[in-house]
């Protein structure tokens, strides 16, 4: 059952109700126009201990919350007061939070954020929405598991213009920012006549008032060299650029370091600002160029010497999406450093001292050779060093410059034929600028023959550099074909861009079946699988995403002449206009059958068929592309 913190809860209390804005709620005497989903579990009002909330007995269930028409051309941020309670500490299925962002005009719900870590008192999610002029809906969908005991409950929505890192302090909840705990030197909030430490603190900034709020860290109780204080943001939710700003006051009687950092997901700091001054008796406002194009943490820290260094004060932080200086120019655009070779190399380029190297070839659809990652009948790279006289052969394909001190993540697809030892056959460097270092960061171990496989590799340098691809045949009789195609690049880490979920209605059945269910199933139906097909010369040898995933498909031997198999997307959201449908399927083997995708509106017997192939149709995966209109709900 839910372990409910109501002190601690009263004390993250955000503001009266009278004072929410559209779409937030304190749940004290109501729901504030939130609705709750009857096809699914109900949310329980809890009026005395003022939150929402839902548990169950059954397992698997799900309970849905949707806020009511909200609207924001300005950028706004989310805060959500929330508790997960659950008494297994580990489950295949957890106990989850979800909230969704339900766009104007859109079929599919956006997942903004997701939480399955369970706590004994109340936690703060903070969320930036970037501006629109649409209409959406907030929709909160919490997952019950597996866990007959679990809870799920939700104190409080605010929704509050602005952007999350920025916080005045005044309200209890303090926007989320964090005190990373230190056995001696911590921050506090001062103010507010509060009166706790031994050193003379200022008024505050915003309100100009010894009533007024602040965070500030005294070195009253340092007791080893360099002790360190940590006060941590939000982390940011959006890509962000422009100028962060704060106030501060900083009272040193012996060293002490004053620094804001940047930290991404995996732990790097890059420090953007650091005191210059020994003594600041007033409010000194600084401002630093701030650039996240990932998900990142601002770290306030100070270090301090000695119990006698001093304190430092903080007070609104603010945020401008235009640059402090005047800086010009554009951002780098991950986009330009990728390619999938359909018409040029793009910003690739080869070396022509190395000799011929990489070639783009096509190969036109057939059940004897492969075709291209990207649709199965287009153009890839291909390094072919079969009949090559030079043992020893290297194909360099050089990527553009790319800049220095940014996180990114290299993803592409490869494929290897021919080769006895596929190790070190592929390889990636990393040129630094002028090509005086390189380092390798990838390379080949073992792949399977054949089967387009994908690759992602995590990287930052402080340089310029550049990404290259490296063939590689080892001797005369241990040469091969190396292909590669679909090379992009994004910022920030493999990692944080794998925790951004995938793009509203995709579908790659890596963990399930998604949004599709069956008419029925038994022998002669959809089954998931990753791997070759059971039956000889049908069917692919890995699926289209990975090359080592999991792909769904029907065993026609188990069949009977005239018998179908259905796969169905539940009900969709109709809207005005056209939209489009993209899929990759496989068809081959001797006596293939036939593939039909249709449309059904909610309301209406008919099926509309939208698309078909007949019959064995390639060796590869083949892109389909449907485009299709329905301003009613509708399943495909």
């Amino acid at each position: 059952m839910l372990r409910l913190c109501l002190l601690a809860a009263h004390a993250l209390r955000l503001a009266g109700a009278a004072l929410l804005s559209p779409g937030s709620c304190a749940f004290e005497d109501s729901a504030c126009g939130y609705q709750w989903d009857y096809a699914h579990l109900s949310w329980t009002l809890h009026g005395e201990g003022h939150y929402i909330s839902v548990d169950t007995s059954y397992e698997g269930e799900k309970a849905v919350l949707y806020s009511p028409d909200l609207y924001s051309e300005e950028w706004s941020c989310v805060r959500l007061i929330y508790q997960i309670a659950t008494t297994l500490e580990t489950s295949r299925e957890p106990t989850r939070l979800n909230l969704y962002l339900r766009q104007e005009g859109e079929s599919f719900d956006r997942l903004l954020w997701s939480a399955k870590e369970p706590s004994d008192s109340w936690l703060i999610a903070s969320l930036d929405l970037m501006n629109s002029t649409k209409k959406y809906k907030l929709v909160l969908e919490g997952e019950m598991g597996q866990d007959k005991s679990g809870s799920i409950a939700i104190f409080e929505i605010k929704i509050t213009p602005g952007y999350c890192m920025e916080c005045d302090f005044e309200e209890n909840h303090l926007c989320g920012f964090v005190n990373r705990w230190n056995p001696n030197v911590n921050w506090f909030v001062g103010g507010g006549n509060i009166r706790n430490s031994q050193s003379i603190l200022p008024k505050d900034h915003t309100l100009n008032s010894a009533l007024g709020h602040y965070m500030y860290v005294d070195s009253v109780y340092v007791k080893d060299f360099q002790e360190v204080a940590q006060l941590i943001s939000p982390k940011t939710t959006v890509p962000m650029s422009g100028c962060l700003s704060f106030y501060y006051q900083l009272k040193q009687e012996s060293n002490i370091v004053f620094t804001v950092y940047l930290r991404d997901v995996s732990g790097f700091y890059e420090e953007i600002w650091k005191t210059d001054t020994a003594l600041s008796t007033d409010w000194t406002l600084a401002e630093v160029d701030f650039n996240a194009p990932y998900p990142m943490e601002v770290v306030f820290e100070v270090a301090f010497n000695s119990a006698k260094g001093g304190y430092v004060a903080l007070d609104d932080i603010s945020f401008s999406p235009i640059y402090c200086s005047n800086q010009t120019g554009t951002p780098f655009d991950p986009a330009s450093a990728g390619c999938n070779f359909e018409e040029d190399l793009c910003n690739f380029y080869q070396d022509h001292k190395d000799g011929p190297g990489w070639s783009r070839v096509k190969v036109k659809r057939n059940v004897y050779r492969a075709g291209d990652h990207t649709t199965g009948f287009g153009y890839y790279l291909l390094a072919n060093m079969k009949y090559t006289t030079q043992p020893e052969y290297i194909g360099r394909l050089y990527g553009p410059t790319l800049p220095g001190n940014l996180q990114f993540c290299l993803r592409f697809y490869y494929a290897l034929y021919g080769f006895f030892k596929m190790s070190g056959t592929l390889a990636v460097y990393i040129f630094e600028e002028n090509h005086v270092v390189q380092e390798k960061i990838w390379s080949v171990l073992d792949s399977p023959k054949g089967v387009w496989t994908k690759a992602e590799i995590s990287f930052k340098k402080p340089m310029p550099c550049k990404v290259v691809f490296v063939s590689l045949c080892k001797s005369f009789w241990d040469c091969g074909l190396v292909a590669l195609d679909d090379v992009s690049l994004s910022l920030g880490t493999c990692q944080a861009a794998d925790s951004i979920l995938l793009s509203p209605g995709e579908c790659t059945f890596e963990k399930d079946e998604c949004v599709f269910t069956q008419k029925k199933r038994g022998r002669g139906s959809w089954h998931r699988r990753r791997g070759p097909t059971p039956t000889s010369y049908t069917g692919p040898k890995g699926d289209h995403t990975t090359g080592v995933g999991y792909y769904m498909y029907i065993e026609a031997s188990d069949m009977v002449y005239g018998q179908r198999a259905y796969l169905v997307s539940r009900l969709l959201r109709g809207i005005s206009g056209k939209q489009c449908l993209t899929f990759f399927y496989h068809m081959y083997g001797a006596g293939t059958g036939l593939l039909s995708v249709y449309l059904k509106k909610e309301g209406d017997d008919e099926e509309i068929p939208l698309w078909r192939r007949t019959g064995e149709q390639s060796i590869s995966w083949l892109r389909g592309l449907i485009e299709y209109e329905s301003d009613k709900n509708y399943q495909v």
